[in-house]
């Protein structure tokens, strides 16, 4: 660890705080429909969309029927999605000629875009046509981003209002938060990203010939080895940078390249990558200021805040800890207790990042449901890729997805209140609202339904061959390698801990479930939550009134977050990077 690299992870977390209040009162003036400097340009345009689609903009909904729009709409988008995959062969802009996305993969991608997921169990390089990328995933990345954000904003005044069912709209508050909060960033971005070197076009592959060809090890169909001469190397094109943006600022995450961050054409200086990091955190950080904002409670924003940077903290330092230490196995046996590994753990890292950039980038991007990555999780130390999973785990709530990071946190402030009252023998309130048994339930509905489906399916993979067979390491680092695809589907991140052959019936079904369950089904208790808030009537405070705005409530809101995912995962963990970790001390790796 240098200072350079504390540096640049405390002067990453300084802009993301500078950025909250801004970004916040921006959110809460476009949400309660208060004049913005866009006005001018995009009200005319909101209402002809208004007119030609037969949207009433002052009609409100109650939390059911926002609810249903939002699945109507969900399940209309994923079904064109599949729809592109498979008929991409025939469509426009497919240069390459690239085929038609196989059955099982399509059916697990449109349920990955449409879930803000964005799981990828391919190379888009070599199976994603220009067509798909741009009508297909990048329309989903906008999508999914602002129905994660108009969700968050519901929750919101199912706190804020008062004695009434109505919640807004869901097709009106879809419309501006695409008009003016996600399409004038993505703009402004893709320009700033081509400037520095990110690509966009829509040429067809370039071939560059080596001056040294070399050969390479391949395995047939029959599964034996044989030499193959590689004379050439095919260079991939396409329109990145428009797609770049929105990945980062939608905390989408799906590369265009495989390679995700890490390659050159999406991320390609270190300005591009402080300033996709920052992207991730705006609109969750902001979100913290427009809850306060909105509920007429500052303090209880910020204390939110306070929360999810403790708990953000904790997690780079672990990880460029763990990274910056490297492996013992690479030093002297006698010196293995004290000594590094000369130059830490660069194993899966950019050399251009380095390990300060990569630690940093991993924990925010698993921190939020975004998934992007600028190095390979399956190369970290055990502890360093222990943390990653551990963020997810917990339901992304440490400032998290655009909307869903809010909306976790408000099961878990839930959850907070509810043992506030148990202590002091008082029926709990939150913001001037008693929580009652129904707002209880639901959120403990919201975070065992995340348990069973992030735990489920990964017990069945490592006892079946369908499962084991995609393993590519044997021992914990393979159970490893299955629980983190299903976390990260449960937890709609999206990011891959590699290694591990996901482009098969069973995992690209089981993870499209997942994803599917991991979004709705957790969203669904949560809008209950708001409409039955919203219903409910302002008690005034009394001195038995658990205050929420202190460090009082941020310590006992981390230590419900800790404790739930502890009490939940941690068989899990000892099990996998616990383990490994261990056993790496003694000698052993995998």
């Amino acid at each position: 660890m240098t200072v350079n690299g504390w540096l640049q992870i405390l002067v990453f977390l300084f802009v993301v705080f500078l950025l909250a209040k801004p970004v916040g009162i921006f959110l809460a003036r476009v949400f309660n429909h208060n004049k913005t400097y866009l006005d001018p340009v995009l009200r005319p345009l909101e209402k002809v969309i208004y007119r030609l689609t037969g949207v009433d903009e002052k009609r409100e909904m109650r939390w059911t029927e926002y609810a249903i729009a939002m699945l109507l709409f969900s399940g209309v988008s994923m079904t064109l999605l599949y729809l592109i995959e498979r008929m991409q062969k025939w469509l426009p802009f497919n240069p390459q000629k690239l085929p038609n996305v196989p059955p099982f993969l399509a059916f697990g991608t449109a349920a990955s875009f449409t879930t803000n997921t964005n799981w990828q169990a391919y190379a888009g390089e070599t199976t994603m046509s220009y067509f798909t990328q741009m009508a297909g995933l990048a329309y989903h990345n906008f999508t999914s981003a602002a129905t994660g954000i108009v969700l968050a904003i519901v929750v919101i005044r199912g706190i804020a209002r008062h004695e009434t069912e109505h919640l807004g709209n869901f097709w009106v508050d879809m419309t501006r938060c695409l008009l003016w909060v996600l399409l004038p960033v993505c703009l402004v971005g893709s320009l700033v990203l081509v400037s520095q070197g990110v690509i966009q076009n829509l040429n067809s592959y370039a071939t560059a010939h080596l001056i040294a060809p070399h050969s390479v090890q391949v395995t047939g169909a029959n599964g034996k080895m044989t030499s193959k001469e590689v004379t050439r190397q095919v260079i991939p094109q396409g329109p990145v940078a428009s797609q770049e943006v929105i990945k980062e600022f939608g905390t989408n995450g799906g590369g265009f390249f495989n390679a995700n961050s890490a390659h050159p054409f999406e991320n390609p200086t270190p300005f591009t990558n402080f300033l996709e990091m920052v992207l991730i955190f705006a609109i969750p950080s902001g979100l913290t200021y427009t809850l306060g904002r909105m509920t007429g409670s500052q303090r209880h924003g910020w204390a939110i805040w306070a929360a999810m940077a403790f708990l953000f903290l904790v997690g780079v330092s672990t990880v460029y800890w763990a990274e910056a230490r490297g492996n013992p196995l690479l030093v002297g046996t006698d010196q293995r207790a004290s000594a590094l590994q000369p130059g830490g753990n660069m194993e899966g890292k950019e050399v251009r990042f380095g390990i300060a950039d990569s630690s940093l980038f991993t924990t925010v991007t698993t921190d939020a449901s975004c998934g992007a990555v600028n190095s390979m999780f399956d190369s970290y130390t055990p502890i360093g890729g222990m943390v990653p999973l551990v963020n997810i785990m917990l339901g992304e709530v440490v400032f998290g997805g655009v909307g869903a990071g809010l909306i976790g946190m408000v099961v878990f402030v839930i959850l907070a209140v509810f043992i506030a009252g148990l202590m002091v023998g008082r029926t709990p309130e939150y913001l001037g609202k008693k929580i009652e048994a129904y707002d209880v339930k639901m959120a403990m509905l919201a975070i065992l339904i995340l348990t069973f489906i992030t735990l489920g399916f990964p017990a069945i993979s490592v006892v079946q061959p369908f499962g084991t067979s995609s393993i590519s390491n044997p021992g914990p680092h393979g159970l490893t390698q299955v629980v983190y695809a299903y976390v990260s589907s449960a937890g709609n991140n999206g990011s891959a801990f590699a290694g591990l052959n996901a482009n098969t019936p069973w995992y690209n079904i089981t993870t499209g479930l997942t994803q599917l369950l991991g979004r709705f089904f957790m969203i669904i208790p949560v809008l209950a939550i708001a409409g039955s808030l919203a219903k409910k009537k302002i008690v005034p405070e009394s001195s038995g009134t658990f205050p929420v705005t202190g460090p009082l409530f941020t310590v006992l809101l981390v230590s419900t977050i800790l404790i739930v995912g502890a009490l939940t995962f941690f068989p899990a963990l000892s099990l996998g990077p616990i383990l490994e970790h261990l056993m790496m001390m003694a000698g052993k790796t995998f």
